[in-house]
């Protein structure tokens, strides 16, 4: 699917470069200013997702701990998103597929038109819920706050299984679409995929499969590779995602390819040999996952992710519904490698 919108949801790259009085501060200063972020920036929303448009707004969006809505608010600044109100875009239908749960919403403007992927799965009780597919919601307007949205239609894969967590972006001139499906034959609970996209729903390729989890950080609990998010920078693509069960067991990976790659040949990624981001008691962040990217104000890339302040959870670690969004600048290595650990704590952010 070729394109010429230069955006996607996590791959945005319009504010790579600091501006000239930022770069002019001691660099001491630049990381101990404080810009207006308290750690959680919303509490209550999984699966955490910012969005900087060219019409100046930041989005947020993310999993409601009744897994019944999709929720869109916005606001002028990072920091700004903790107190913006926030609207309810479309809520999970009476009966049908999309009745029960919805998952994991990625807000994204694709070919003129506002799009929300999501995932759901039919109401009813039982095993049944978790017949988690892909679908997507389209705004029939410029301004995703006001316009009206509507069910576009359901992702088509090569296989009918449990598949959820799709992010988009441009690489090169053609849109690509990543996710996370189970694919039958494997023993896993999902792995990564990656595919041109003919149009929002539709795929131009026969999918790649980009890694399957089998390292000990990515099996604990449920054999996981989900939520990937992609960070272009320094001559490579960086594809971060999550592994494990969704306590404090769950963790980021990350695969790597050169920017000139084929990015479709799983041979060209590398996969981290361990976690780049995990739980950290001593600062109460557990189970840190489902991240984004995003840029601040001042151009810094920054990583958008949900996790808890607590370790026990009585039940079913997917309704507890303190995963809370969390928001800290992507640092770099002398290589140019993205660092992500340690989480930051509670509290105001400096950087």
């Amino acid at each position: 699917m070729p394109v010429t919108d230069p955006l996607s949801r996590r791959l945005f790259l319009s504010g790579a470069a600091v501006t000239a009085a930022a770069a002019t501060l001691p660099a001491f200063a630049q990381r101990r200013r404080p810009n207006g972020i308290v750690n959680p920036l919303v509490k209550n929303r999984a699966d955490a997702q910012v969005f900087r448009h060219t019409d100046g707004w930041y989005y947020l969006t993310g999993s409601v701990p009744e897994y019944d809505r999709l929720v869109l608010r916005r606001a002028r600044t990072i920091g700004g998103l903790t107190n913006a109100s926030e609207k309810v875009l479309w809520r999970h239908e009476a009966k049908g597929p999309m009745s029960g749960f919805l998952w994991a919403p990625e807000l994204h403007w694709i070919d003129g038109k506002w799009i929300m992927y999501f995932a759901a799965g039919p109401s009813g009780g039982g095993e049944d819920v978790f017949r988690i597919r892909t679908y997507a919601v389209v705004c029939d307007g410029p301004d995703p706050m006001m316009g009206n949205w509507t069910v576009l239609g359901q992702l088509q894969t090569p296989w009918d299984s449990f598949n959820l967590d799709s992010t988009s972006f441009v690489h090169r001139g053609t849109r690509y679409l990543a996710w996370a499906q189970r694919e039958p034959g494997i023993d896993t609970n999902s792995n990564l995929y990656l595919a041109p996209l003919a149009t929002p729903l539709t795929l131009a390729a026969k999918p790649a499969r980009l890694t399957v989890p089998t390292l000990p950080w990515e099996i604990r609990g449920y054999k996981v590779a989900e939520a990937p998010a992609l960070l272009a920078r320094n001559g490579r693509l960086f594809m971060t995602y999550s592994a494990s069960a969704t306590d404090a067991r769950y963790c980021l990976g990350m695969l790597t390819a050169r920017d000139d790659a084929d990015i479709m040949d799983p041979t060209a990624w590398t996969k981290s040999p361990v976690p780049v981001m995990k739980t950290d008691p001593a600062r109460r962040i557990f189970g840190p996952g489902h991240n984004s990217f995003t840029v601040d104000e001042r151009g810094r890339d920054m990583i958008v992710f949900h996790a808890r302040d607590y370790e026990k959870i009585t039940g079913d670690p997917l309704f507890d519904p303190n995963r809370h969004t969390r928001v800290q600048p992507v640092r770099y290595d002398a290589d140019g490698v993205p660092q992500f650990d340690p989480p930051v704590a509670n509290g105001p952010l400096r950087v």
